[in-house]
């Protein structure tokens, strides 16, 4: 992992999100380096005594106020929570669950900061790093898209916008803020892969709709390092393209996890039936995004996962252990 720019003792990172696939293995890593953990939860905490070490548990809601006190130690914050974008048809009170889960606790976090700083100008200031997504781009074919790129058109990418633009209560008073446009995590224990990488198994993993759109992938590893380096470069605002260097077609990818596990990747989807199945969702699977990372490139990080070969690798590996 990452090492911290300032290695100097232990660190707190507060984490929203913490039980998701991304948010769990972030704060295993956050401790791994040497560091704590503040988990932000809507349950009651968890006693001391039942959580790991490095973990502490304080209880938020998303939906209305976060005591700035809360936050008062932490070097950074890392914004995780969120209803799954893929976890129920996108009927019209998803879709807004899907926007509410996303704007009001973004808002509320970017509030508390604020407040934090304004309270004790002579504090150091905690960092922010704020989750989005590639969906902010839309579906644009083979256009590469930088984080310069204009945003796309679609619901996602209208809720990537509004999105990041809830952080303005934080950057509006001073607080470092990266948005992380996350890609397609590709790791076998959740997410999009670990539906997929069953079916890439049972050799039933073939193009979907032609398989021509680009999906821009990147390994959970390298995604959690990527927050660490994140962390630890304050000086890296903005938006962030989490994805790896070496973009690739939905075929491409599935093709590699194939060849890896030594099985045929033939049998389509046509476009048709994902819509009938999915609905308005199939628009967003079927998104060609060939989202490029220049930002972390720029800033000097190293992908461990650079090609899709060394990823699909890390994935089956992964999957087996």
């Amino acid at each position: 992992m990452t090492e911290p720019a300032d290695s100097s003792g232990p660190r707190t990172v507060a984490i929203t999100g913490s039980s998701g696939l991304i948010g769990s293995a972030l704060s295993q890593a956050v401790r791994d380096r040497g560091d704590q953990a503040l988990h932000l939860v809507r349950r009651d905490p968890h006693p001391a005594a039942d959580l790991p070490d490095g973990v502490r548990e304080v209880t938020w809601d998303p939906g209305s106020t976060l005591d700035p006190g809360v936050l008062a130690d932490v070097s950074g914050v890392v914004h995780l929570a969120g209803a799954g974008i893929g976890d129920e048809r996108w009927t019209e009170e998803r879709k807004q669950v899907l926007v509410s889960s996303r704007i009001d606790g973004t808002g509320t976090i970017a509030q508390a900061l604020a407040e934090l700083t304004a309270g004790d100008p002579g504090a150091p200031v905690p960092r922010l790093v704020s989750g989005s997504a590639v969906g902010y781009y839309g579906d644009r074919a083979d256009e590469v898209l930088t984080e310069d790129s204009a945003a796309g058109e679609g619901f996602l990418a209208r809720l990537c916008q509004q999105w990041e633009d809830s952080t303005s209560p934080a950057q509006d008073a001073g607080v470092p803020v990266a948005h992380v446009r996350t890609g397609i995590v590709l790791s076998a224990d959740g997410g999009a892969l670990g539906r997929l990488l069953p079916l890439v198994r049972l050799g039933l993993a073939g193009p979907l709709a032609g398989g021509g759109a680009w999906w821009p992938w990147i390994t959970l590893h390298d995604h959690v390092r990527a927050l660490l380096f994140l962390l630890d470069h304050r000086e890296v605002t903005g938006p962030v393209n989490l994805v790896g260097p070496a973009p690739a077609t939905q075929l491409e990818v599935t093709r590699a996890l194939a060849r890896t596990l030594r099985r045929p990747a033939v049998l389509p989807a046509p476009g048709i039936a994902l819509r009938v199945v999915l609905g308005e969702m199939s628009q967003e699977i079927l998104a060609s995004t060939r989202a490029v990372p220049d930002v972390l490139a720029d800033a000097g990080f190293d992908f461990a996962h650079a090609d899709l070969d060394r990823a699909a690798a890390w994935v089956v590996e992964d999957s087996r252990r």
